[in-house]
C-alpha cells in the first residue's frame, strides 16, 4: 500500500549524519585506545613506538573530520531545529538540549585539542599536554551523546558498536592500570572510577535510550513526535446536537513526517472538519518509505472528535489507495466509517480534502 504524495523519504544528509556519527565514534574509540597504548610505550616488531604515535595522530585527525561532517550534515539537513551555534554552544538547543549539548561539549573538546596542537610551540608543553588529556573526556561524552540523541539508539547494530567501544577502552585501560607506573592505590582508584563511569553509562542506557518513550523524555519537541498511541484530539465543548447518519465535511490541516531510527517514517495529519459535521480529525500512520515516493504502511491510528458528541471516536485505517483513505472508528457501541480524500499542498505541510462519514 502507498500513502500520500508527501515526500517522506529520508534525505542524503540524514544518512550522512547517522553514518558519520557512528564512524566518528569508532574512530574516537580507536584514538583513545592508541593514545593509551602510546603512554604505555607499546610497540611491536613491525610497529615501533613512533609509528604507533603517528597512527594515533592520523586516526585522531580523521575522527575530527568525521565529527565535522556529522555536525555540518545535521545542521544542513534541517529536519530538527538545530543551528550552527548549537554545534558549539551546549545546552541551548530546543531539540533534546541535554543530549545534543553533550555532543557540542565533545566537539568543543576536540576543537581545543586541534587549536592547542597548532599553537603548541607558543603555549608550551604543559598546557598542551593538559588540554590533550582533557580531550580524552570527549570519548565518554560522545558515547552518551550518541546513545542519548541518536535515532538508532535502540538498534541492535548500534548497541553492538557501543558495547564493542566500551569493551575496547575498558581492556586498554585495564592493561594500562595493571602495568603502568605509579602508586598502586592510585591505579586502583583510577580503575574503580573508570569502571564506575562505564557501569553508570550501561545502567543509564537500560532505563533511558534503551527503553520505550525515550524520544519524548529526551526533550524532542512535541511537533516532531507522532505516536499512534496518543491520537485523541480535543474538541471545544458545545451543546449536544443530533449528528446526521451521513455527512460530508471539508477538511484542512497540517502534515508532519518524522523519520525513526529503524528506517521507518511516522506521518501525522491534524486538521479540522467544517460544513456537514464540525470537529477535529487526527490520522497517524507509520511504515517504510517506498522508492516511488510513498510509504508501505505497518500501523495506524485514527481519532475523530465531533462537535456535539461527548465521545471521541477512535480506530484505525482499513484501506489505503494513494491519497484516498478508508478508516473505521468507534465510540462505545457506535461505529463510524470514514472515506477520506486528501490533497497535499506543494509545500508538503498543508493538507486539504473531504471526509465522508456514515454511522453503521
Amino acid at each position: 500500500m502507498s500513502l500520500l504524495a508527501a515526500n517522506t523519504s529520508p534525505s542524503a544528509f540524514w544518512y550522512l549524519t547517522r553514518g558519520s556519527g557512528v564512524v566518528a565514534l569508532l574512530l574516537l574509540t580507536a584514538s583513545i585506545c592508541l593514545g593509551i597504548a602510546t603512554t604505555m610505550r607499546w610497540r611491536t616488531n613491525r610497529m615501533p613506538r613512533f609509528a604507533v604515535a603517528g597512527v594515533h595522530r592520523t586516526v585522531t585527525l580523521v575522527a575530527i573530520v568525521f565529527v565535522a561532517i556529522h555536525v555540518a550534515t545535521t545542521v544542513v539537513d534541517g529536519f530538527a531545529p538545530i543551528g550552527w551555534k548549537d554545534a558549539v554552544v551546549p545546552f541551548l538547543s530546543p531539540y533534546r538540549p541535554l543530549w545534543l549539548g553533550l555532543g557540542a561539549v565533545a566537539f568543543d573538546l576536540l576543537l581545543a585539542l586541534v587549536i592547542t596542537s597548532l599553537l603548541r610551540a607558543r603555549i608550551g608543553y604543559r598546557l598542551w599536554r593538559g588540554t590533550h588529556w582533557l580531550a580524552y573526556a570527549s570519548w565518554p561524552v560522545a558515547l552518551v551523546h550518541s546513545l542519548g540523541t541518536g535515532s538508532d539508539a535502540r538498534a541492535p547494530w548500534l548497541q553492538l558498536v557501543a558495547l564493542g567501544s566500551v569493551l575496547a577502552v575498558a581492556l586498554v585501560l585495564a592493561a594500562r592500570l595493571a602495568g603502568g607506573p605509579g602508586i598502586a592505590d592510585r591505579r586502583l582508584a583510577a580503575g574503580a572510577a573508570a569502571a564506575a563511569v562505564l557501569l553508570g553509562i550501561g545502567v543509564w542506557y537500560h532505563g533511558g535510550p534503551g527503553a520505550a518513550g525515550w524520544a519524548a523524555r529526551a526533550g524532542t519537541p512535541s511537533a516532531l513526535l507522532a505516536h499512534p498511541g496518543s491520537v485523541a484530539p480535543r474538541v471545544a465543548a458545545t451543546s449536544l446536537v443530533s449528528l446526521p447518519p451521513r455527512f460530508r465535511s471539508r477538511f484542512s490541516g497540517t502534515l508532519i513526517a518524522t523519520r525513526t531510527g529503524d528506517e521507518r517514517v511516522d506521518i501525522r495529519i491534524d486538521g479540522t472538519l467544517a460544513d456537514g459535521a464540525r470537529g477535529k480529525l487526527r490520522l497517524v500512520l507509520e511504515g517504510f518509505p517506498l522508492d516511488e515516493g510513498g510509504v508501505s504502511m505497518t500501523g495506524s491510528g485514527v481519532a475523530l472528535g465531533l462537535a456535539g458528541s461527548p465521545s471521541v471516536y477512535e480506530g484505525s485505517i482499513v484501506g489505503l489507495d494513494g491519497t484516498r483513505i478508508s478508516a473505521r472508528v468507534t465510540a462505545g457501541t457506535k461505529r463510524l466509517d470514514l472515506q477520506i480524500a486528501l490533497r497535499v499542498n506543494p509545500d508538503q505541510t498543508r493538507v486539504t480534502g473531504t471526509v465522508d462519514g456514515a454511522f453503521a
